[in-house]
């Protein structure tokens, strides 16, 4: 768990901005002291104010005496709002603040789930409450909550948190390490249940993968290929063998990661803590260009694939806030590809936006050929169940009909880039 704390010289303001967080259904107050709870319920902020005013002596001399603090468990802690409560209010007590005036609201705007703390920092007779190693008495307090209530440390929350990803730039060279930089603790830090959205996730940065099989001394394997990608998104240099990165990023890692990921995105209810933050996104955009940067202010990205015709043909969000990648018809019918083709029918296509995608040309995979060489099926999802599907060793009819559709009309997807 992560304490945050800062202060001011406005009640108000503080204040407000919880209150505006109630007011759109992302937030609720849990708990209060001194401060009188309304019979109703609904708190005012008006009144609030009003309430630590009379609390605060006139000859105050500190300078900022409002204390905001927020506690951030890690996205994994579930906790129920009484434990929330509990831990707001013994994290107060531990640090000196148990006796002042005080609102613990509970926030659940970016995904997850945490609380802000609005109280003073001066007592009942004016002086400033001692605040000398404030930020180690802080750990000390959150370290020992941690303990108490089983959650992650802060210190491993940290260490994810602080994770910036920047995307592949093929002319700096030296590919192997820029991909790994970016892979490595991808695939460990963020929850994906299948190979599209992993390839959504890495395409921010500038990093395509695909699926290679054949046969090596008469036995056949699968493996995965690492790629930078241009600003086109073609392949930039030669594609890396997984193993070249370790096994967390190779096939059967993912496997497992996303079968672990089906089970937390559905417990710890990430799929429907997107949903609404989507939606109101939706509900106030009033073009493409507007609902990105309005999902990137809540630090999501929006992923869509194109035809060549510009029909939208697939949906992904990427939540970097709770590390979660959905496919819009996972979030529910209207998010599917179909709503947003229609959504956008007439919106303009603002450059830096979205980027075209060529085709990619199918390679031969690095082992011995006994075997006919993969063939592609560009931006079209899948219809089995093979592990990144882009490539199989021996086409079935379905690949065949595409490779004739290729032959006829040249096809793209457009793609969005998250830069950092």
């Amino acid at each position: 768990m992560i304490a945050k704390i800062t202060t001011g010289k406005d009640i108000y303001g503080a204040l407000a901005y919880n209150q505006e967080k109630v007011n759109e259904g992302l937030g609720k107050v849990l708990a209060s002291n001194i401060v009188p709870e309304p019979e109703d319920g609904r708190f005012s902020v008006a009144t609030c104010t009003e309430a630590f005013n009379r609390w605060l002596p006139s000859h105050y001399r500190t300078e900022k005496p409002v204390i905001h603090i927020s506690l951030n468990p890690h996205p994994d802690d579930k906790l129920t709002d009484e434990q929330l409560s509990d831990i707001g209010s013994e994290y107060l007590q531990q640090m000196g603040y148990g006796a002042q005036p005080y609102l613990i609201f509970k926030h659940s705007d970016i995904g997850r789930e945490h609380i802000h703390i609005v109280s003073v920092q001066v007592d009942s007779e004016g002086k400033k409450i001692k605040d000398s190693n404030r930020n180690l008495r802080s750990v000390a307090a959150t370290e020992k909550l941690e303990k108490k209530y089983g959650l992650h440390r802060a210190k491993e929350q940290k260490q994810l948190e602080q994770w910036q990803f920047k995307p592949v730039d093929a002319e700096k060279g030296d590919l192997k390490k820029q991909i790994a930089s970016v892979i490595k603790p991808a695939a460990i830090m963020y929850r994906f249940q299948t190979p599209g959205e992993y390839r959504a996730l890495l395409s921010l940065y500038n990093i395509g993968v695909e699926e290679v099989k054949g046969t090596r001394s008469g036995k056949p394997y699968r493996g995965l290929l690492y790629s930078a990608l241009d600003s086109e998104g073609n392949k930039a240099g030669t594609p890396i063998k997984s193993s070249a990165f370790g096994k967390t990023v190779g096939i059967t890692a993912l496997e497992e990661r996303m079968k672990k990921s089906a089970i937390l995105i559905k417990e710890n209810g990430y799929r429907e803590g997107l949903r609404p933050l989507v939606a109101r996104a939706i509900g106030e955009a009033r073009s493409e260009s507007e609902l990105h940067q309005k999902l990137q202010k809540k630090n999501i990205d929006l992923y869509l694939r194109r035809n060549d015709t510009g029909r939208i043909t697939g949906v992904t969000f990427i939540d970097h806030q709770s590390r979660c990648v959905l496919n819009g018809s996972r979030l529910g019918k209207e998010f599917s590809a179909n709503v947003f083709n229609d959504l956008f029918r007439e919106s303009p296509i603002i450059e830096g936006h979205t980027k075209q995608v060529g085709e990619k040309e199918p390679f031969t995979p690095l082992a011995e050929q006994s075997s006919p060489p993969s063939s592609q099926a560009g931006h079209i999802e899948s219809a089995i169940s093979s592990l990144f599907s882009i490539f199989s060793p021996q086409p079935e009819p379905y690949w065949d009909n595409q490779q004739q559709l290729r032959k006829k009309r040249k096809k793209k997807k457009r793609r969005f880039g998250r830069q950092t």
